[in-house]
């Protein structure tokens, strides 16, 4: 009795696991839409991944684990990139805000902090003295922000990423492109967790396509 009870619950193991690693069913329009137009890479032979995104978009804090968690285990041939959109003018001060610290190199340090404080603790950040004072207050020097802040290199990247943004056709974050022709998002796939398993099947297929 005890044999084929085990044989049983070896079959039914091996028929549970089948079905939940069964692939995802990822579809064009669907899941994925493809640009009319493709848009220029920076770099051959890799496979581009770009989020756009805004710090103040509560669906952008949601997805950031997801997203943390898809890039640590990507390949060296997956180039990750992150753009601020500002969908408005008044919203330009935090794209300023990303390209500021990120010439600074306190992006990395600082990005997370950014989204927990307008989302956890209720901070705006709009205005230059209130950016300028936060900023301050997490060690950096405040002068020297304020001059890479105001910068006319840290006014063009923010300009060039609304420009990139309208070139992508972008309407809402996040958006995740891939190699300048394919666009997904949690809202286009229906949930985070399926936008990351699209994102895995579009990584593939430019793999698959020879980068292109």
């Amino acid at each position: 009795m005890f044999k084929y009870l085990s044989i049983f619950l070896i079959l039914f193991g091996l028929q549970h696991g089948a079905v939940a690693q069964a692939p995802v069913k990822v579809e064009e329009g669907f899941d994925y839409r493809v640009l009319t137009i493709t848009q220029p890479i920076d770099t051959k032979g890799k496979v581009e991944v770009i989020e756009f995104f805004w710090y103040g978009c509560p669906h952008c804090y949601e997805f950031e684990p997801e997203l943390k968690g898809w890039i640590k285990r990507q390949n060296k041939d997956v180039v990750f990139k992150k753009v601020p959109i500002a969908f408005r003018e008044e919203l330009m001060p935090h794209s300023q805000l990303f390209y500021a610290l990120e010439s600074m190199g306190k992006g990395d340090t600082l990005n997370d902090k950014i989204m927990f404080a307008m989302h956890r603790e209720n901070k705006r950040l709009l205005n230059e003295n209130e950016i300028a004072d936060w900023v301050a207050a997490q060690g950096v020097d405040r002068n020297a922000f304020l001059a890479t802040y105001r910068s006319f290199a840290v006014l063009s990247k923010a300009r060039a990423a609304n420009q990139l943004g309208n070139s992508y056709r972008i309407d809402g974050v996040p958006t995740v492109a891939v190699q300048g022709k394919y666009i997904t998002s949690p809202s286009i796939a229906g949930t985070r967790a399926k936008a990351v398993n699209v994102m895995d099947f579009l990584v593939s297929k430019v793999r698959k396509d020879g980068y292109k």
